[in-house]
């Protein structure tokens, strides 16, 4: 799953074509073998979209269940041989039009991440040690913004698990970085097609932390599945945060100069 709004989250000589020989294959690996192996097959089948656009609304709704929404568009563009980069715009409400937080994920070491605050015209770099606090208000952590690059992560496969009506594979990721706000994550994918249905996540503490929930899947270019909508639901503090994409767009011949640190005051 990459969650670089929006995106996937590499491939082993072991996964063959037909999926019940992929599945005949699976059940002769360890449990932690086999965790990397769906989860680089997932990877894999999401390759080639070169770059996508999409524009976005994300709700916020406090424990008492009132919301506030603001509007945003979204460039990723695909990287070979590195994590993807992506780049979000704030368009509504007034107060936030023109924040832009720029993102250079990294298959190892730390992610880049700036964020340009308008009301300071100033680009804050956002230390690894503050990648586990709330973007924007929201629920979701500035690390989750990041592409969910396979090597961020060890692997653990625990189940198959029926969710949705749908046939799923559970497994276990464990972040690498150890300024991680998370311990572990628990993923259901399911084995038609390798889409994120659903991510709990677990704080340094061990507690559930959070539940992350795909909606309403299409399918672009005959091949790249996107969610329509992720719900995030903090447990702890009984906040959530819907986000809401439409107009998808791939391959719109984005490149590198539109993610730019210098540029991004300039986002409109």
């Amino acid at each position: 799953m990459k969650l670089l709004l929006p995106k996937r989250t590499i491939v082993a000589a072991l996964i063959a074509v037909t999926a019940p020989l992929v599945l005949a294959q699976y059940d002769a690996l360890p449990a932690t073998e086999k965790g990397l192996a769906i989860a680089r097959e997932a990877d894999r089948r999401d390759e080639g979209w070169q770059d996508s656009t999409a524009t976005m609304v994300m709700v916020l709704r406090n424990r008492q269940g009132q919301e506030s929404s603001r509007e945003m568009r979204s460039k990723s563009l695909e990287v070979s041989n590195d994590g993807d980069k992506g780049l979000i715009v704030f368009d509504e409400p007034r107060d936030v039009r023109g924040t832009a937080l720029l993102t250079f994920s990294r298959k190892v070491g730390d992610d880049d991440q700036w964020l340009y605050l308008p009301a300071l015209k100033r680009v804050k770099r956002i230390a690894s040690s503050n990648k586990s606090g709330p973007f924007m208000g929201s629920e979701f952590a500035y690390e989750d913004i990041s592409s969910q690059e396979v090597e961020k992560y060890t692997y653990n496969y625990l189940r198959d698990e029926t969710l949705n009506g749908l046939d799923c594979f559970v497994i276990e990721r464990d972040p690498v970085d150890e300024d991680s706000g998370y311990s572990r994550q628990v993923v259901w994918l399911d084995k038609a097609e390798y889409r994120v249905h659903k991510v709990d996540y677990f704080d340094r503490k061990q507690s559930h932390l959070k539940t992350l929930t795909f909606h309403d899947y299409k399918q672009y270019l005959n091949k790249h599945w996107r969610a329509d909508r992720l719900e995030m639901v903090n447990h702890q503090t009984m906040k959530s945060t819907t986000l809401s994409f439409r107009d998808y767009g791939f391959a719109t011949g984005l490149d590198e100069r539109e993610f730019n640190q210098s540029g991004l005051a300039r986002m409109r």
